[in-house]
């Protein structure tokens, strides 16, 4: 029995027993009612010890493909050396005579499931409160602890319903006439840059999408121009920057829009026709949908959390996240190495994509082992950092290579590299692959996807075309 078995604060640990007996003895009286439920519960599920062994041995014969009657759930509670304990064949046989049919199996099953929600809820409650009075313990751990469990519970506890090919076709139709009416022909969020919209057809709800890069290229620069290209447009975009400061990221902001230099206006000696620009910039960056959270050391439950509240407050549509290796989650790291703890924090923003129905992009280091590798320094999907996982939990993923940092001054064609930025879609789950090149000035305040013959990059600021 779990850790409620007595009663707290003169109140019983919410319970189903009737109910629980009633799903069991329905499992055992008809051979494919597990179907129905087996997505549904669990053995810790039942709040009765002998109920949570009877379902184990239902789920044993279920898993090795077997019979599920008395008979059979009785001879594998024998071999489980538990027949004694939980009342013998006797309660098994009074088990099935309690209900005629599976009718409200389904129904009951949840009813059980909710009660276990409920004693589990109760059992953090009482945890967090023995661990808020200890001293001994820092106060973050025990938020850490918190989030993690509650965030736990509600991932084991999600199900989604299938649905008929016919529902599914019609709503993908009406998405398409959607799409047909609008004149940017975009499925999603517009990153701002023609090229590489056209073949994302805009970044997708649901999608994980990973842009990665050895440190100095020029990441975090080019996905804060993605997040300021759709706020523009009034999506509203979450920016989560475990690495730089709210005020560097606006400096950053400041200074593509005005055109002057990052350290320049950090300085703060600019003449009065460059303080005018920067009055009429910040009235514009003022209109932007945009939030920025520079939270450090964000672990995946924080993020969730923070990511629901302004789901429901400001209706996100974006999220980015600079960057993935800087999250924490405590409870897996606990349990395995830093690999194990970055698979969990992929797979648990994958999980939160679909959940909120947005797109999440996560940037990531890539290993230092391209830096000594012979040849072309171009990035391939072994070299994203720490997990495998990355890879395999991404819809999406973009490495950001500039090869004039690796001494290549021309590229195949023979066309200049100085100022090129090389996109490259190395994974794309529900698209095309390909290269796209952006193009920047020395100071970087300014970035664009199109370069004409006779075109100065380093005199042009205008701001990016959106097809």
């Amino acid at each position: 029995m779990n850790s409620i078995n007595n009663m707290e604060y003169g109140k019983i640990p919410p319970q189903a027993l009737k109910l629980e007996e009633a799903v069991l003895g329905a499992i055992m009286i008809e051979s494919n009612a597990i179907l129905k439920v087996s997505t549904i519960i669990k053995p810790e599920s039942f709040y009765k010890e002998a109920h949570q062994k009877i379902y184990l041995a239902i789920k044993i014969l279920f898993d090795n493909h077997k019979g599920i009657d008395m008979l059979t759930v009785c001879e594998q509670l024998k071999k489980q050396n538990d027949i004694d304990e939980i009342g013998g064949p006797a309660y098994i046989s009074q088990l099935t005579t309690i209900v005629s049919s599976t009718n409200n199996l389904e129904y009951h099953a949840k009813i059980v499931q909710q009660k276990y929600i409920a004693r589990e809820m109760i059992r953090i409650s009482s945890e967090i409160s023995e661990r808020s009075f200890d001293d001994s313990i820092d106060i973050k751990e025990v938020t850490d602890y918190a989030q993690s469990e509650l965030f736990n519970i509600i991932c084991e506890n999600i199900t989604k319903d299938s649905n008929h090919i016919s529902v599914i076709g019609k709503k993908y139709i009406d998405n398409l006439i959607k799409i047909s009416l609008n004149e940017t022909k975009l499925l999603g969020v517009p990153s701002g840059f023609t090229k590489l919209d056209r073949i994302t057809s805009g970044w997708q709800d649901t999608d994980l999408i990973i842009i990665a890069a050895r440190p100095g290229i020029g990441k975090t620069t080019i996905t804060l121009e993605y997040a300021v290209n759709a706020a523009s447009m009034n999506y509203p975009v979450d920016f989560y920057s475990l690495e730089m400061s709210e005020s560097q990221l606006y400096n950053k902001i400041l200074s593509r829009k005005t055109g002057l230099e990052n350290c320049y206006i950090r300085s703060a000696k600019m003449n009065d026709a460059e303080w005018i620009k920067i009055e009429n910039c910040v009235g514009k960056i003022e209109q932007y949908n945009l939030h920025i959270d520079d939270t450090p050391a964000l672990t995946l439950s924080d993020f969730r959390a923070k990511t629901m509240m302004n789901k429901m407050k400001y209706g996100t549509r974006l999220i980015i996240i600079d960057y993935l290796q800087l999250m924490r989650s405590p409870s897996d790291f606990k349990k395995g190495n830093r690999e194990s703890e970055v698979s969990a924090i992929s797979r648990g923003l994958k999980a939160i994509a679909k959940e909120l129905n947005v797109p999440i992009i996560a940037l990531a280091q890539l290993n230092r082992a391209m830096e000594s590798r012979g040849g072309n320094k171009r990035p391939q999907l072994s070299d994203l950092r720490e997990s495998g996982a990355i890879e395999q939990d991404a819809d999406m993923v973009i490495f950001i290579h500039r090869p004039e940092l690796y001494g290549i001054t021309v590229d195949e064609e023979g066309n200049s590299t100085k100022n090129v930025i090389q996109n490259i879609i190395s994974k794309h789950r529900n698209g095309a692959l390909g290269d796209i090149d952006f193009y920047k000035n020395n100071n970087w305040t300014y970035i664009s996807d199109h370069i004409e013959n006779d075109y100065n990059i380093d005199e042009h600021i205008e701001p990016n075309l959106v097809f």
